[in-house]
């Protein structure tokens, strides 16, 4: 579908939404108000999207978005924190957040989030909010309308076919992969949520007892649990790139190493991340997708409002365009951003669906039953103490 159409689409569907009396008011508060989200900046097509999306807003309802770009979402937790020990309970600096799991669970713990809100959101209709659905738990932990979901993403491996035959099966079948081809595997460095995603991955696969990951780790689960984990990265770790020496620092350096021929497997949070890299001549035309058997990790990518936040009315209009199906659609297309929609496709009517149906698609880009099951995230405890154990064990 051309992006024309799926604009006219978009106009169509928006042009005059039927809302409550309630929202009329959050429409009329948020006009004139600029939405400060504070969100990841190191993918350049993400930040393309955000930047429409905040065009998009001010045309339609008078509302603009700056993007605060963050290395580590910490760094906005961490202002949220520090503006309430300092007193500032109004006028925060952070309006909205593009948060998940152990930052997710520290905000809500310490009071430091406005709402439930979701359920007001006109567009929360086009949403599976059943218990138990991927769009109420992030990380095991009950969102409980307090974080608005806007894209999906998955665990996924890319590799280049004019060079490997047959990628691993398995996460344990990394080994003698690795063994067989020394030097052509490694990964980013745990400190980064994809390096830190490839332990978990492996960890979930591994794991005697998965479902002691759903809670809490203490002491005693977590010795026994990582026990396999750690067995198998030490029998990993020594065909790994530079000898286990050394780590990319991210996703993009691992995918330069890609490029470059230098490794022969990249990882990424997002299935359609290698068919666009394809397209910006950062990947060889030759590289496609793979996932181990059984599926990978996934999750829901949400957007949060602080509880001080200046523009909490520009923060939800902001949460409730981004899920609109029109700018689900326009996400969801290859040629802009990819990711796979976070609404129901039940819920929409024929006219919506014809849109996704319409979406353009590419060699690389992989079909949504083509990424298997959708493993469950751990506990976000689970995180903090395997980076630091690996830490611990493969850095000093």
């Amino acid at each position: 579908m051309r992006l024309s159409t799926l604009a006219g689409l978009f106009a169509a569907l928006i042009a005059s939404p039927t809302v409550a009396n309630d929202w009329q008011d959050t429409l009329d508060a948020a006009r004139g108000q600029t939405v400060y989200w504070n969100a990841w900046g190191g993918d350049a097509r993400t930040n393309a999207f955000i930047a429409w999306v905040g065009a998009q807003t001010e045309a339609l309802y008078g509302v603009s978005v700056r993007q605060v770009k963050l290395t580590d979402t910490a760094e906005a937790v961490t202002r949220v924190i520090s503006e309430k020990a300092a007193g500032r309970d109004a006028d925060g600096s952070v309006d909205m957040i593009w948060i998940n799991g152990p930052n997710f669970l520290a905000m809500k713990e310490h009071g430091l989030l406005h709402g439930p809100f979701v359920g007001n959101l006109p567009n929360a209709r086009f949403l599976d909010l059943a218990p138990g659905s991927a769009n109420t738990v992030d990380f095991t932990v009950p969102v409980d309308g307090m974080e608005c979901p806007w894209r999906l993403a998955k665990f996924v491996f890319s590799y280049d076919t004019a060079r490997v035959d047959a990628p691993p099966a398995t996460m344990a079948d990394f080994v003698p992969w690795a063994a067989a081809h020394p030097g052509r595997m490694t990964h980013p460095d745990p400190s980064n949520f994809i390096g830190a995603t490839f332990l978990k991955q492996a960890l979930v696969e591994l794991a005697p007892d998965p479902a002691v990951l759903l809670e809490p780790a203490t002491d005693a689960t977590f010795e026994e649990t990582t026990a396999p984990l750690w067995a198998w990265y030490d029998a990993l770790k020594p065909n790994l790139w530079r000898g286990g020496a050394a780590y990319p620092e991210n996703e993009s350096v691992q995918q330069q190493l890609m490029n470059d021929g230098e490794v022969d497997i990249a990882m990424y949070f997002d299935p359609a991340a290698t068919a666009a890299a394809i397209t910006q001549g950062l990947l060889p035309e030759t590289a496609r997708v793979f996932v181990p058997e059984g599926g990978t990790i996934g999750n829901v990518s949400f957007v949060a409002i602080p509880y001080n936040a200046a523009h909490k009315a520009g923060a939800q209009v902001v949460a409730n365009f981004l899920i609109d199906p029109a700018t689900q659609a326009h996400m969801q297309n290859i040629e802009v951003l990819g990711s796979f929609s976070v609404l129901a496709p039940d819920k929409l009517d024929a006219e919506a669906r014809a849109a996704f149906d319409a979406l353009p698609t590419a060699p690389a880009l992989p079909r949504l039953e083509d990424l298997g099951p959708t493993r469950l995230e751990p506990h976000p405890s689970w995180m903090t103490r395997l980076t630091d154990a690996w830490s611990a064990r493969y850095t000093r």
